[in-house]
Parts: C-alpha cells; structure tokens; sequence
C-alpha cells in the first residue's frame, strides 16, 4: 500500500506544479512610454524630492494654526505654617499664559510654506520631465544603434555575396584578381563596421539601463519606430513658446522659492517687535478662618535692547538675493529673432555713420588727433568695412 500512496502524491504534486510551470516572465520589449515611466518611478532626484513632501506639508499644516506659540498651564501648591493658633493651611494657584505675536509673522509662515510647499511640488514636476528626456534619449539612441546594426549586416551580406561572385567570375576567367582582393577587402570593412555598430549598441543599452535603473542583462529588447513625418506643419509657432516658457515647472519654482524668501524675510522683521505675553491666575491664599480668592491678570513684554534679530534679517535678505539672482539668470527669455519672422532687425539694418556700410555695425571712433588738411576724419570702422566691402562685393570681371 505504501508505492501506489507515494506515486499518488507524486502525481499530484506534478499537476500542481508541472516541469515547465515558471513564475511570470517580465516583459520581453521595452516601449517608449515604458521606458519613461521606470525612469520617472526610480530616478533617485525624483525620489529624494518627494521625501521632502511630508516636511513640506508639516511646516503648511504648523503654519496654519491660529497662534504659532502654545499656552503655557502653570499649577502651584502650597503649605504654610505658622505659630499662631491657627496652625498649618494650604494654598494654591492655577494660571494660564499665552504669548501673542504683534508683528503679523503668522501670516507670513503661511505665505512661506504655501510658497515652498508649491516651488518642491514643481521642482518634482520639473525632475520628473528631466528623468522621462533623458530616459527618451537613450531609447531612442539605442533605436538609432539597432537600426545601424540592421543596415550594416545588410551591407555585410550584400558584400559577401559580392565578394562571392566576384571569386566565381575570377575563376571562370571574367575578373582579376586584383578584383577578388578588392571585393575581400570591402567585406571585411563591412564586418568592422558591425562590431563597431554592434559595441555601439551595447553602450547605448548601457546608458538606456542607467536612465530605467535595470542592469543590461535585465534590460529587455527595446520596440519602436524611428520614422517622423518632417513635411507637416509644426503645431506651435516660435511666440507660442517663449509665451509658455514662464510657465514651466522649474520657472514656477524658482518664482516660488522667491516668494517664500521674500515671506522669510517678512517673518524675521516681524520678530523684531516684542511678543506680548498675556496670563490669567487664579488661587485661594490665607488660613482657613480668613481664606480669600485672588484672580491675577498680567500682561509681560519683553524689552528688545541687546538682541534685535539682526542676524537672522541678515540671513533672510541674502537668501532673497540669491533667489532674486537665480531666477534672473534662468528665467531670461531670449527674444526671437525678427529676422524668423520676415522683418530684418534693427541690428541688422544699421548703417555705419562713418562709412554708410549697411554690414558694418561697430560704432565709429574717431581719433582725438585733428584731422590732415583736404582729408576727412578717417574712423577705426573704415578699415574693417573696406575690408568687408571687397569680400562682399562681386568681382566685375
């Protein structure tokens, strides 16, 4: 009985999992659109912004409450005694404190975490956009070296079989065999040509798994089209673009790092004028024959004469500076040239008051000596205008 129970399990065992059962496969073509994904989903710039969420968004929610200081509860018991006949009696005290803020920082902090919240979501919409370019330029790149692979074995086919029928011919008689030499010489630089185009395409996968973030060996074979329809008109004009540019994800952060050190700014002014701390006490004091209830309300104000926050406005204005100064230097739109659009540029059509040479665009110089008599006042201009003017003047001859 002991075989036909152990061949039952087996039996069993091999329908429920059979020799060629393997777990699910990963797929075996790479798309465009799934090669920038793996690249947005594991680009550690991406990764590392979005771990900066929740501190973006814990400073937004601290920044929202209605005081930025909290109450203070103090408690206080106490036990006399005294020689008098009354003896012993306890007393005690319960009182609340609240510091109030008198230079609007609090709307300022809001300003400032609303700011940096949005300049770090944009900041991750911008690296997003960068790790899906850049994972769009290595797929395409190893697109381009498939295809030189593609179109080099076709020439080394092709010159083989040249080299093939050039030897047949030599032997009956039809070609030299200067002719063969050439023919096996040409496939042989057809055959370089493949390993070259075929290293190239093990680079460019390199580079593709770098961007996806997956070993070469895991990389899976990449599918596309490299084909572009080039004699359609282009859906947006040269204006349409530099329109759009102030509102791309890295212009909407650094506009947005901007406000939110301007707000900095606002907070650390603000801290210069004394908070006003407001407290309400109350207790019962005295021997148990004349006990009496006290209600105390006291208002402190600190004096700002050694400690002015001046270092801290120092800090805030130069990041401001700074901010100020990166968004001027990336936000510079260049202005489109007029000459695009059909009209020359003023540049252009400027005319040298010295020689009124439409090519030349130097200002003119004159030197301070005088001027020879019957000879006019020659500029530094003239020069290098005679010389443009003989190299763009066509010859009479």
């Amino acid at each position: 009985m002991r075989f036909p129970l152990v061949a039952l399990a087996l039996a069993l065992a091999a329908i429920a999992n059979p020799a060629g059962a393997q777990p699910a496969a990963a797929p075996t073509t790479l798309t465009l659109n799934e090669a920038m994904r793996l690249a947005e989903a594991a680009h550690p710039s991406v990764r590392a912004r979005e771990a900066q969420l929740a501190a973006a968004e814990g400073t937004r929610s601290e920044a929202a409450a209605l005081l930025f200081n909290n109450p203070e509860l103090s408690t206080e018991a106490i036990r006399r005694r005294a020689d008098a006949p009354v003896g012993s009696w306890n007393e005690w005290s319960v009182g609340i404190f609240q510091p109030f803020e008198t230079g609007g920082q609090q709307a300022r902090r809001r300003e400032a975490a609303a700011a940096g919240l949005d300049a770090l979501r944009a900041e991750i919409d911008d690296v997003r956009r960068q790790a899906r370019v850049e994972a769009a330029t290595r797929f395409l790149a190893v697109l381009s070296a498939q295809r030189r692979v593609q179109l080099e074995q076709r020439s080394v086919d092709l010159f083989e079989r040249s080299a093939q029928a050039v030897a047949k011919r030599r032997a009956a008689g039809e070609d030299t065999r200067l002719d063969a030499n050439v023919a096996l010489v040409e496939a042989e630089r057809a055959r370089n040509a493949l390993a070259l185009a075929g290293e190239r395409l093990i680079d460019a996968r390199s580079e593709l798994g770098t961007a996806v973030r997956l070993p070469p060996s895991a990389l899976p074979e990449v599918a596309g089209e490299l084909g572009t329809k080039v004699d359609d008109a282009l859906p947006y004009r040269l204006e349409q673009l530099l329109a759009s540019a102030p509102n791309l994800p890295r212009q909407r952060a650094l506009a947005a790092r901007e406000d939110a050190a301007r707000a900095r700014l606002g907070v650390e002014r603000g801290n210069r004028n004394p908070d006003v701390t407001v407290g309400v006490h109350a207790g019962r004091e005295g021997p148990s024959d004349g006990r009496e209830g006290i209600a105390i309300l006291s208002l402190s104000v600190p004096l700002p004469l050694f400690k002015q926050n001046d270092a801290a406005i120092g800090q805030a204005m130069t990041d401001l500076t700074q901010a100020e100064i990166e968004r001027a230097a990336r936000c510079a739109t260049p202005r489109p040239r007029s000459g695009a659009s059909g009209a020359g540029s003023a540049a252009s059509a400027s005319v040298c008051n010295a020689c009124s040479a439409p090519w030349c665009r130097r200002r003119p110089t004159t030197s301070n000596s005088p001027p020879s008599r019957g000879r006019p006042a020659r500029s530094a201009c003239s020069t290098s205008c005679s010389s443009t003017a003989r190299r763009s003047t066509p010859n009479a001859t």
